[in-house]
């Protein structure tokens, strides 16, 4: 996979990291696809040259697009809702006193798929009552398009939460997948970064255990709402 230029405003890419799928896009250049696809855990990502390949390397940490979450000035979230495996409401105002890396992502994303694995190992570090990653789902399938992915790639840390009617796309103004947006213990956002990132890469741990909070230990389980382990 060939880096991406970094200049188009539908699609940010770390260095070497390959496409995320783009919402505002037109479908017509083959490096931007339009969100909406169907689910197709297999669907292959689309390269700058037109072709297509069966995944997109995450080859750059991207601990890089992280360093704007330092510093950064806090903003309201929108009021948040979706569900669990079991079809539970959950708001994100449920996860109050812990820093949330909420990712947003689908199955049939390429580079969400890619990144996904990091993701769950960071929550086997990080995980407790001071962080969480909460993965959100926007596959249209649910529960039955979630579970089997987690249970192939050996996800066993993130919790199945889901957005079958892709709400959050327009609650948090979403330009693609995937996105993941930095969450403070008041439920403000920090930041977001457009793309994939290697999540459990040493580096982005340690900035994330200095800037973003502390390493707990397993999470609790609060009425089913925070326990991991899908």
């Amino acid at each position: 996979m060939r880096t991406l230029a970094a200049v188009a405003t539908v699609c940010v890419c770390m260095a070497g990291a390959g496409l995320w799928w783009s919402a505002g896009a037109a479908p017509t250049p083959p490096e931007v696809l339009r969100l909406g696809a169907p689910d197709a855990p297999d669907a292959p990502a689309a390269t700058t040259s037109g072709a297509t390949s069966g995944a997109t390397p995450v080859a750059s940490t991207g601990v890089d697009k992280l360093e704007k979450f330092k510093g950064a000035e806090p903003k309201p979230m929108p009021p948040l809702s979706f569900i669990d495996a079991e079809g539970r409401r959950i708001d994100l105002a449920d996860f109050k006193d812990r820093v949330i890396l909420l990712n947003l992502w689908a199955t049939w994303c390429g580079p969400c798929v890619k990144e996904m694995p990091s993701l769950d190992r960071l929550q086997a570090q990080l995980g407790g009552d001071a962080f969480q990653v909460v993965a959100l789902s926007l596959d249209r399938g649910g529960r039955a398009a979630v579970e089997p992915f987690y249970k192939k790639t050996g996800v066993q840390n993130l919790t199945v939460f889901l957005d079958p009617a892709s709400d959050s796309m327009k609650a948090l103004s979403l330009r693609g997948l995937p996105t993941t947006i930095l969450v403070d213990p008041e439920g403000r956002e920090l930041g977001r970064v457009e793309g994939a990132v290697e999540w459990d890469a040493p580096e982005v741990v340690a900035f994330l255990r200095q800037h973003l909070g502390r390493g707990g230990g397993p999470a609790r389980d609060r009425g089913g709402v925070m326990k991991t382990g899908g």
